[in-house]
């Protein structure tokens, strides 16, 4: 019987060399890469433009939602707990992170994309961060710059792919950022006023030359509620100003803003705001989500 299950092993190691002599592929393991967490889509697309397949991305949120007002499951915090390396974008947009990694018992590496940034504060109060610095591309300039580091100090192997990556990718950046401008240039200087669902844009603002007239929700998150007297101040700039649209974002309840639209007759107009769209999507990458937002 010891002689048979012998003779049965030797079959079975046989076999194997032979399938390994195959000529076939074998499946790539993405448990050998580095593990690589992002928060958001928009996160995680710049850093999938960077790693590419040198490394294992997951990412945290789902296409479609508020990053504002995220609530993690289970399945969340195990995709912490196996990550090397977690990148978010910081500056506050991220509550959920923190209890996740503290119930977690995570040691990963965190890197806050915002960090070093000229972060904007809402009325000087420096506990009001507004988190949406990737509204300008240069911001996410710098962001490439960090990733190409990170990924760099921690799978040094891929050195040289980071960096061609990085550097074609910052010139896209560059010529995303050209192109803005010169759509920009077309609109005249006092139709730049922006009314938003809330306080979205403001970096984009800031570099492009509008100027934010105003929020449905006053502030930098969706989970702020505005009073009657703010709707109503809101209302009484819009026919100031003489603005013709509000800017909604696709993963925010709609109806405040579709009450003020109604009241003052403007339009309403959707945009992309804190999350991509699903792959093939008009705004599956932050490229084309930058391009749709400007033209909308």
């Amino acid at each position: 019987m010891a002689q048979r299950w012998g003779w049965m092993a030797l079959l079975v190691i046989g076999v194997a060399m032979l399938g390994g002599c195959s000529g076939k592929p074998s499946a790539p393991d993405d448990s050998a890469k580095l593990q690589v967490v992002a928060t958001t889509t928009i996160v995680g697309d710049v850093v999938k433009q960077v790693g590419g397949d040198a490394i294992a991305l997951t990412v945290l949120l789902p296409v479609g939602a508020d990053p504002h007002a995220f609530d993690p499951s289970p399945q969340d915090m195990a995709k912490i707990t196996t990550a090397d390396v977690i990148f978010a974008n910081g500056a506050g947009l991220e509550a959920f992170l923190d209890p996740l990694l503290e119930n977690a018992g995570d040691d990963a590496e965190v890197i806050d994309l915002s960090e070093g940034l000229d972060v904007h504060f809402r009325g000087g109060d420096h506990a009001d961060i507004d988190p949406h610095i990737w509204t300008d591309p240069n911001n996410v300039l710098r962001w490439v710059d960090v990733i190409e580091g990170v990924l760099t100090r921690r799978s040094g192997e891929n050195t040289a792919t980071f960096a061609a990556n990085a550097d074609a990718y910052r010139t896209q950046l560059r010529e995303l950022d050209a192109w803005v401008r010169v759509q920009v240039s077309l609109i005249p200087a006092e139709n730049r006023k922006l009314v938003t669902d809330h306080t979205t844009f403001a970096y984009f603002a800031e570099r492009y030359g509008f100027e934010q007239v105003g929020a449905v929700i006053p502030g930098y998150s969706t989970a702020s509620q505005p009073s009657a007297q703010a709707l109503a101040d809101l209302e009484d700039s819009i026919r100031a100003y003489g603005v013709k649209t509000i800017f909604v974002g696709k993963t925010v309840n709609p109806d405040l803003a579709q009450r003020v639209a109604e009241d003052t007759g403007i339009a309403l107009v959707y945009l992309y705001t804190g999350s991509l769209t699903e792959s093939g999507g008009e705004a599956d990458s932050y490229l084309s989500y930058v391009r749709y937002n400007v033209a909308a």
